[in-house]
């Protein structure tokens, strides 16, 4: 019946530059932080008309009826803040003049924030009194210190490292204290800490995962291809942009938690039951207010899951709020992220209430897929029953460039803590975007939305926390040969592994920062190449590195296509660099439930004497959304070191590989039945050394061997797998 749109002052505010920054926010905090007394003031004369004799005439009050406060709190749960039309129409339905709506709506909304606001004090003084009682036991303890060479009473200036220690950390429990005041006073008189360096470094507090956390992930897909300053070039928010963007992640936050627990009209099920689809109408019904309409031509994707995973809740919060370990989990997922802005820590310890400004680029491993990215906020939050949950909602409305392509509206996940170290979560994806660059043979995967949609996020989390149980693990029996048991070995090999597969990932997709050359072919089948110069880098050797990366459809289904290439026993048929070679299992280490998801030492054993044995690091995953087939040519000296539990960060890897995906969803009466019972969509992907002068140029010759010998081992995968399923 009403329209609320509680973001239409906000968007208003970026849409006319003109006006002053400081003239809107005080239109912004009349609107919002009024705190006048309501129909009490409605016969009160004004300060020019009082005659300063004349004593005061008493005010008058009006008592709203029952029915009428019922009504109005009932429309305030829904829109806290109506407009001139809603507020007439509320009026005219209770009997009562549109001022007195409006001034019981101001009041109403002083009395919640001054309800926050005691709370909030509340858990500030109690934050105050845990510091002061720190205080007393440090001055305690200096004052009782004993000198332990004559007994007498310590000086000050022997202690001076536990007073350094102790004003460092009353410093930081201070800072920590102004940032929950700058949020509960809403910036009123008080602006929010910001670091004004982007922030791609890992989190003081962070999860010590033992694989997965190498430092920033700009240096694997930013800066490894030479455009890394795509992401940065978004805009840092201003002081007038963060009390938007505080009322934007909380109203996504409510949006979420509804999303993800809905169950008809919003979410409506299959004839099958076997999958959901948003209702586009009851949404807008349901949630009004946000980041605005749809923008022309682009459509909306909206998808939910639910998985239990082995991970305790914690550890999932942490891996979602540091941009590293997020990257590294969904490497798959995400090509490139950073932090560009933190706006809050949380509070207590933990990511409670952590504020993040973030970009992302999120993509399909294959060059005819474009990425999608996002400049978004991340909003974490406790909730007292429990759960925790974390919120992404796009802020392209802050953008320098008003071209919008794709947005994410609230998306994100609730975790709820289950028995011995399991979680619960939930997974919404909702996002709105321009697809039509995607090539047909991919459109019907993004359509389905297993390419980017929930269903994908779920099952990349799930397989790597099994992952990382495995990592972990202390308990591996020693009775099957070729297992490795040391855990040093186990961390060491992983961490490599996880590095190799990392790098292909980022580099195998159509981000924005790749430049892309087209060799041969038409269509999806075509060869494409980029090259880059790798210096100064432990982990890769150094020279011109020559990418090659091509895509094609397979009648094929994709369980059988990835059991074929991760098996020893078929390389020699599609390998060409192992010259026919018999290839042979020397170590491994099981990843999780599924036997397909493992990392293997390889040794190739050429037929000519004269050639000395190669080693093969390879990582094979798979889940019901993908599957991967990753490997890289190690030194056997260097793999000796990792075994041992060396540090694998020195050794030089250049991954190739295979990323095998469905072709698109099976589709009967409307639902999902099969994704994997199709054909496959297969990227295959070389990263050769063409040559190991930094300073060399690439010769015609070399892109000339890369391509036929890529276009070879296509010729001789689709004549292998061909045989195998007949």
């Amino acid at each position: 019946m009403f329209q609320p749109n509680m973001f239409d002052s906000h968007h208003h505010l970026l849409d006319m530059p003109h006006k002053t920054p400081e003239s809107e926010m005080g239109k912004i905090r009349d609107e919002e932080f009024e705190s006048k007394s309501g129909t009490e003031n409605m016969d009160a004369p004004s300060g020019d008309d009082q005659d300063p004799n004349q004593r005061p005439k008493k005010k008058r009050y009006h008592r709203h009826t029952q029915h009428q406060i019922q009504e109005m709190e009932a429309f305030f749960k829904e829109c806290p803040h109506p407009d001139d039309k809603q507020r007439k129409e509320l009026s005219r339905e209770l009997g009562l003049e549109p001022l007195q709506v409006k001034f019981w709506f101001q009041n109403k909304r002083t009395q919640m924030k001054a309800q926050h606001e005691r709370h909030e004090n509340s858990n500030l003084r109690a934050e105050n009194e845990k510091l002061r009682a720190e205080n007393i036991r440090y001055k305690e303890a200096l004052s009782n210190a004993t000198c332990p060479h004559c007994g007498g009473p310590a000086s000050i200036g022997e202690m001076s490292f536990d007073e350094q220690h102790l004003r460092i950390e009353n410093a930081r429990l201070r800072d920590e204290i102004d940032r929950i005041s700058g949020i509960a006073a809403k910036y009123v008189g008080k602006p929010m800490v910001s670091y004004p360096h982007l922030s791609t470094h890992t989190s003081s507090r962070s999860l010590d995962l033992g694989v997965g956390n190498f430092g920033a992930q700009s240096g694997i897909g930013g800066d490894m291809y030479g455009g890394g300053d795509l992401l940065r070039s978004v805009s840092l928010p201003t002081e007038a942009d963060k009390p938007m963007i505080v009322e934007l992640a909380v109203a996504a936050m409510e949006e979420l938690i509804r999303m993800a627990q809905a169950g008809e009209p919003l979410w409506i099920p299959t004839s099958d039951n076997s999958t959901e689809i948003l209702s586009e109408d009851e949404y807008l019904r349901t949630f009004p207010r946000g980041i605005g309409p749809k923008p022309l031509g682009l459509k909306s994707e909206a998808s939910r899951e639910t998985a239990v995973v082995i991970m305790n809740h914690i550890s999932l919060v942490e891996i979602l709020m540091d941009v590293n370990q997020w990257s590294s989990v969904f490497s798959g997922i995400v090509s490139r992220a950073m932090t560009l802005e933190v706006l809050s820590t949380g509070v207590a310890g933990n990511y409670n209430g952590a504020l993040q400004v973030m970009t992302a680029e999120f993509q399909v491993p294959s060059p005819l897929v474009p990425t999608r990215e996002n400049y978004f906020v991340r909003y974490c939050k406790h909730h007292p029953d429990g759960t925790w949950a974390v919120v992404d909602v796009s802020l392209d409305n802050l953008r320098p460039s008003p071209i919008t392509r794709n947005r994410r509206r609230p998306s994100g996940c609730l975790i709820q803590e289950l028995p011995n170290g399991y979680s619960k979560v939930i997974w919404v994806e909702h996002v709105e975007v321009d697809d039509r660059a995607v090539h047909n043979i991919y459109r019907p995967l993004v359509n389905s939305g297993l390419a980017f949609g929930a269903k994908r996020w779920v099952a990349t989390l799930d397989r790597q926390c099994e992952r990382l149980a495995s990592a972990m693990a202390s308990n591996i029996p020693a009775g099957d040969v070729g297992v490795i048991t040391s855990p040093e070995g186990r961390k060491s090999m992983l961490k490599l592994a996880e590095r190799m597969v990392m790098s292909f990932c980022a580099g195998v997709g159509a981000s924005t920062t790749h430049t892309w050359t087209t060799l041969s072919g038409s269509g999806a089948d075509d060869v494409r190449v980029m090259t880059r110069k790798s210096m100064d880098d432990p982990g890769r050797p150094p020279g011109i590195v020559l990418s090659a990366a091509t895509s094609f459809w397979i009648p094929v289904p994709p369980k059988r296509v990835f059991d074929f290439l991760r098996a020893e026993n078929s390389r020699s048929e599609w390998d060409i660099l192992s010259n026919g070679g018999l290839v042979q299992e020397m170590a491994h280490i099981a990843n999780g439930r599924d036997p397909g998801n493992c990392v293997s030492l390889l040794r190739v054993n050429s037929a000519n004497s004269s050639q000395s044995n190669m080693l093969i690091l390879q990582e094979s995953c798979t889940d019901p959304t993908g599957s991967y087939v990753i490997y890289a040519p190690v030194d056997i000296v260097a793999m000796n070191v990792v075994l041992s539990g060396g540090d694998p960060d020195y050794v030089a890897l250049l991954p190739s590989g295979f990323a095998i995906l469905p072709d698109g969803a099976v589709l009967h009466g409307g639902g999902i039945l099969d994704v994997g019972s199709g054909g496959s969509l297969l990227t295959v992907a070389f990263q050769i050394l063409v040559d190991s002068a930094p300073t060399a140029k690439l010769s015609l010759g070399s892109v000339a061997t890369v391509n036929s010998l890529i276009k070879c081992t296509v010729e001789r995968i689709k004549a292998a797998v061909s045989c195998e399923n007949t």
